[in-house]
């Protein structure tokens, strides 16, 4: 969501400037990539670039293909070969051993379901969304339809498809990738022709609320805000839990433990860390949120704090199934040898991150596979008559 926010903050920029821009969006990949679908760059007639599709590599050309796209008013789609030897697109084998297709986008302000204004709409809520994208990977000459549906989480849709079967089956597809909680690549046939759907799956930011408003939360903060999350710091007491002393937080709270979760909502994304080094203050907490469903609560401290904790909870009548103990983790972080505030805040941010894509944190050279399955991108070919 942080790129997201970046391209739509320097779109705003660019319309104040009275500068024209692109949308550069990585549609599909087969093989390797240092980006995966969904990684997007705006481009504006000046030559800014923000947000990345690949990891510097594919840019500089992208950008002279965006100004075309821009001077011609016509999106257009555009395919790498980064195992190639022989491109000389890209001058030299970049090793991603990957071919990636990017769309690229004019943005024309005055089309109400362009795809900034789509996704202004999906950065409006904090809710998920599926983003329909359609392309013509067979005939790269061909006008290219682009971001054309949108799908909010509460049922509502906006968008253009002109085709009345195959914005039925667009919605349909969303609908389900909305469910299982995953982003979908489709080729649909006719009789007389075919065209691909990117149709992908944002859920809403991280929001992270930090439990402790000490001198070791900052640190914790300032990594979320670097990588987008949506930080709250919570705290008891007044001279700590300042807005001075934690700017970049989304909201600071002065509260007690029993009125913290009337003032913050709790989705799937939505994570805790208790971090006050105030037994009493965590262990209200600790009780607070084990009735909730919080995907993630991490406990700083000593592992027999923790213990006494959850005996002090369950002397008190609660009773603690698997499910509830298995959403706590303390002590909190990974082991990477932390010592120093900012060490153990690279540590919990890393735990969070990789509970919440089901990761287990482990060096990546340990993985036998490879780092992302190809399945995730395979494209399933579906006629619609």
């Amino acid at each position: 969501m942080k790129e997201i926010k970046d391209i739509i903050l320097a779109y705003g920029e660019a319309q104040q400037r009275g500068q024209q821009s692109a949308l550069a969006t990585v549609v599909h990949l087969d093989g390797s990539s240092y980006r995966r679908p969904g990684a997007r760059m705006l481009v504006t007639e000046e030559g800014r670039m923000t947000g990345a599709i690949s990891g510097g590599c594919l840019e500089g050309d992208a950008l002279h293909k965006a100004l075309m796209v821009m001077n011609q008013q016509r999106a257009r789609l555009v395919t790498y070969d980064t195992g190639d030897e022989d491109d000389i697109t890209l001058g030299v084998q970049l090793g991603c051993n990957g071919i990636i297709r990017i769309l690229i986008e004019p943005i024309i302000p005055e089309k109400p379901f362009n795809p900034l204004e789509l996704l202004k709409k999906i950065n409006a809520k904090r809710q998920r969304a599926v983003l329909v994208t359609l392309f013509d990977a067979d005939s790269m000459s061909r006008d290219q339809p682009g971001t054309r549906l949108l799908l909010e989480e509460d049922g509502n849709s906006v968008g253009e498809v002109d085709d009345p079967l195959l914005k039925t089956t667009l919605l349909e597809d969303a609908g389900k990738a909305m469910r299982i909680r995953q982003s979908l690549f489709k080729k649909y046939k006719t009789t007389s022709q075919s065209i691909s759907a990117f149709i992908e799956y944002i859920p809403p930011a991280i929001s992270l609320v930090i439990v402790g408003a000490g001198n070791d939360a900052q640190p914790v903060l300032g990594i979320a805000d670097i990588l987008g999350w949506e930080a709250s710091v919570v705290d008891g007491r007044a001279t700590h839990a300042t807005a001075e002393r934690f700017a970049s937080a989304c909201q600071v709270l002065v509260a007690r433990p029993e009125k913290v979760l009337e003032q913050i909502p709790i989705d799937e994304q939505t994570v805790f860390v208790l971090m006050t080094h105030n037994y009493n203050y965590d262990l209200a907490m600790l009780r607070a949120l084990l009735q909730t469903n919080a995907p993630y609560i991490g406990v700083l401290g000593p592992r027999n704090k923790l213990d006494l904790m959850l005996d002090e909870i369950q002397s008190g009548g609660t009773k603690l199934n698997r499910e509830q103990l298995n959403r706590i983790y303390g002590p909190v972080g990974l082991d990477i040898g932390a010592e120093t505030a900012g060490e153990i805040a690279l540590s919990v941010i890393a735990e969070i991150k990789g509970v919440l894509m089901g990761k287990s944190g482990q060096s990546l050279r340990l993985k036998e596979e490879v780092i992302h399955p190809r399945e995730e991108t395979v494209m399933e070919e579906k006629r619609l008559n």
